[in-house]
C-alpha cells in the first residue's frame, strides 16, 4: 500500500512530506487503522540494560523530535522508539530548505539543527504515552549555548526527562549544531560523560528507578578515534552506545545533484561506515550494548548490523523509502536468527 502512496508524498517538499506523513499516521492511529497497514508487532523479546525490548527494532531519534506521535509510531511494530533530539529551550532550527532527498541512493541530507519545542513539551507528551515498548529520549544542547557550556544543557534535559525515559541518549554527533562533534573526543568527552554519569546515578536514587545512559556517536572516525571514544565510554561506565549518526562524507553520493548541500547524510550510503564503527566498538567494548543505525532498508541489512556486533537496530531513512512494512520485515528477520 505504501508504494502507492509514496509518490504522492515525494511530490511534496521533503520537510512538508515529513509533516504530512506524521499527520496522516496520527489520523490513522486515532481511527484504529495502523494495524491494517503495519500488521501485528513481531514478538521477539530481549532483555538488555535491565529493560525488556519487545523486539530488536527501534525508531531512531529525529523522526519525532517532540514525542507528538509516539503512540502512532510505536503502533507500527517497533520494539522501542527514541524521541528527540530535545533541548532545554524550544528553538526553530536552521533556515529552510533543510531536508533533501537523494532518491537514487536511498538517502537524505538534513540540516534541521535540533528544531524542537523544548524539553517541557516533550515531557508532557511522553507522560501521556500508551506505547508499551521501550522509550528512549535523545538529548542535546541549544544552539545559543556555547560548546564550553554544553554540560549545563545536557544536565537540564537529563533532570527533566529522567522520571519518564526508559533510557537516555546523549547526542554529541549531529553535524548540524556548530562545534557539537568536538565533544566526542579526548578530555572534552570525559568532561561531559563523567558528570552526566554521576548525575544519572543520583537521579536513579532520587526517583527510585534505574535509567540507562547511552551516547550517540558519528560514523566519521578513524579506527584510533573509535578506540579513544570507546575508552571514554568504558571509563565512565555508560550502559550503551548508538552507532551511528549521519555522515558528513559525500564520497558515496558524488553524482547526486544535491550532494553538496550542507548537513548530515543518512540512509544507504552510511551503511558500511556504520557497520565498520560497530565492529570496531565491539572489539573494544565486548560487553557493551550497541544499537546499530544507518542504512537499514531491508531485513538482510538489519541482520548485517547484528552480525557486525549490534544488539539492537534502529530505522529512519529506510522507513521513509520502504514504508511501514520495513519494521515487521526487519523484526521478523532478526527473530528468525534467534
Amino acid at each position: 500500500m505504501y508504494h502507492f502512496v509514496r509518490p504522492l508524498f515525494f511530490r511534496l517538499d521533503p520537510e512538508a512530506a515529513h509533516r504530512a506523513a506524521l499527520t496522516s499516521l496520527e489520523w490513522l492511529h486515532r481511527a484504529g487503522g495502523v494495524p491494517k497497514i503495519a500488521g501485528k508487532r513481531v514478538e521477539d523479546p530481549v532483555e538488555l540494560m535491565g529493560l525488556r525490548f519487545p523486539n530488536r527494532v527501534g525508531l531512531a531519534a529525529g523522526l519525532d523530535k517532540n514525542a507528538d506521535h509516539l503512540d502512532a509510531l510505536g503502533e507500527l511494530g517497533f520494539g522501542f522508539v527514541e524521541v528527540g533530539t530535545v533541548t532545554p529551550k524550544a528553538q526553530p532550527g536552521n533556515a529552510k530548505p533543510r531536508m533533501f532527498r537523494l532518491a537514487e541512493h536511498g538517502a537524505i541530507i538534513n540540516r534541521f539543527g535540533f528544531n524542537n519545542h523544548g524539553v517541557a513539551h516533550l515531557v508532557e507528551r511522553v507522560q501521556k504515552r500508551r506505547f508499551d515498548g521501550v522509550v528512549g529520549i535523545n538529548i542535546g544542547k541549544n544552539l545559543a549555548t556555547a560548546v564550553d557550556d554544553s554540560l549545563r544543557d545536557y544536565l537540564t534535559c537529563l533532570e527533566a526527562i529522567h522520571p519518564h525515559a526508559d533510557y537516555v541518549a546523549v547526542n554529541i554527533s549531529s553535524p548540524n549544531t556548530p562545534g557539537l562533534r568536538t565533544l566526542q573526543f579526548g578530555e572534552q568527552l570525559d568532561a561531559l560523560l563523567a558528570p552526566l554519569r554521576t548525575r544519572t546515578f543520583e537521579l536513579d536514587e532520587e526517583n527510585g528507578r534505574r535509567v540507562p545512559l547511552l551516547v550517540k556517536i558519528a560514523p566519521d572516525m578513524e579506527a584510533d578515534e573509535v578506540e579513544l571514544v570507546a575508552g571514554s565510554i568504558a571509563r565512565n561506565a555508560l550502559d550503551g552506545v548508538i552507532a551511528t549518526n549521519t555522515t558528513i562524507s559525500r564520497e558515496a553520493v558524488q553524482d547526486a545533484p544535491q550532494a553538496e548541500e550542507a548537513g548530515g547524510l543518512s540512509g544507504r550510503p552510511v551503511f558500511k561506515a556504520s557497520n565498520r564503527v560497530i565492529r570496531q566498538l565491539r572489539e573494544h567494548l565486548p560487553e557493551m550494548v550497541i544499537i546499530g543505525v544507518g542504512g537499514i532498508d531491508s531485513g538482510e541489512a538489519a541482520k548485517a548490523k547484528i552480525a557486525a556486533g549490534a544488539d539492537l537496530v534502529q530505522l529512519y531513512t529506510g522507513l521513509i523509502y520502504q514504508g511501514p512494512g520495513l519494521v515487521g520485515e526487519c523484526a521478523g528477520a532478526l527473530a528468525e536468527e534467534n
